[in-house]
């Protein structure tokens, strides 16, 4: 058995593996098959060999998803994800070779968090990514709405009317309900509800993104809007990008806590190179051990807070970073 499918299979056989162990088994089988990864690493005179802790491996900046194919050995893509963005924007690109190792990873960690799929009724508000093709939050959101089974159409555009009749009619079915949508589609509803719906026991998650329609603005002030239009007492948040194929979910405190297949380290603002567990807040680096395709040690350009157990806050992005799709704030 290849390490690939042996890497997936651990992933997706239980979560209590040892995570370092897995992660620095990968970092050896990236940094030998990978050859972007494999040429940055070697750019620093990092030797693989000697690399034995998580917080000395080579994080690999995310721009190379934009200029270079990031691939793990030699496959043929079933499924190539593209970041959000304008016309005048170079989008990043994803490849990977198994779409139901990503979609079944994407249920994993949902339901680690929200409980069974089977019990909810997802209603989907992105209409910018169903419109530019390509992205990976429709792929995992239209997966999460084939596992539910539900009667209930699942995507929508602009249809606020048809999507308030699809939730009220769940709610009469006994069904949960999760509301996720893209920050600025979220808004316009909100604004134009006044909370004059009723939305208890929905939950409703943004997964960022203002795409140049709205101005962009901190969680707290995002969420208060949300909050009052959809008449709630708490907002979730999806952490997410193209370039992850593992998800963080904020259950309403925007704290993020991260899948079972990813864990968050923090840099040094004003040195990339210095990842350092005693940081409290710094630049964002992800392990993504679903990453097997490409490559799973990110340097992001979000700036976070770390908290224990594992948990992160998003405070904003690097002022030199493009405006990307999912939960970039300004400061």
């Amino acid at each position: 058995m290849e390490f690939k499918d042996r890497h997936i299979q651990q992933l997706h056989r239980n979560q209590s593996f040892d995570f370092t162990e897995l992660a620095l088994q990968l970092f050896q089988y990236q940094a030998q098959h990978n050859e972007v990864y494999k040429a940055y690493i070697s750019h620093l005179h990092v030797a693989p060999q000697q690399v034995t802790q998580l917080e000395h491996i080579p994080f690999l900046p995310i721009e190379f998803f934009k200029t270079h194919d990031v691939k793990t050995g030699t496959f043929e893509p079933e499924v190539t994800f593209y970041s959000s963005g304008t016309t005048q924007m170079t989008r990043s690109r994803h490849f990977v070779s198994h779409l139901n190792w990503y979609t079944y990873t994407t249920r994993l960690i949902f339901e680690q968090y929200y409980g069974s799929l089977q019990d909810y009724v997802v209603l989907a508000l992105l209409p910018s990514y169903l419109e530019q093709g390509g992205s990976s939050l429709v792929a995992m959101v239209d997966y999460f709405i084939q596992q539910t089974g539900q009667e209930e159409k699942g995507f929508y555009l602009h249809e606020h009317g048809k999507l308030l009749q699809a939730m009220q009619h769940a709610r009469q079915r006994g069904k949960k309900v999760l509301l996720i949508g893209v920050s600025y589609a979220l808004l316009d509803w909100a604004a134009r509800l006044h909370g004059k719906e009723d939305f208890s026991g929905v939950t409703i998650m943004e997964t960022g993104g203002m795409k140049g329609r709205r101005r962009e603005m901190i969680r707290e002030e995002l969420h208060a809007h949300l909050k009052q239009g959809f008449g709630v007492d708490a907002i979730h948040s999806e952490y997410g990008m193209t370039e992850l194929l593992s998800q963080a979910y904020s259950l309403g405190d925007s704290i993020f806590r991260p899948g079972y297949t990813m864990r968050v380290l923090l840099r040094d603002l004003n040195d990339p190179f210095d990842v350092n567990h005693n940081l409290r807040s710094g630049g964002i680096n992800v392990i993504d051990l679903a990453n097997v395709d490409s490559c799973a040690f990110i340097e992001t350009k979000d700036i976070g807070r770390s908290h224990d157990n594992g948990g992160f806050e998003v405070l904003g992005r690097f002022d030199n970073s493009d405006i990307r799709g999912c939960n970039l704030m300004v400061v």
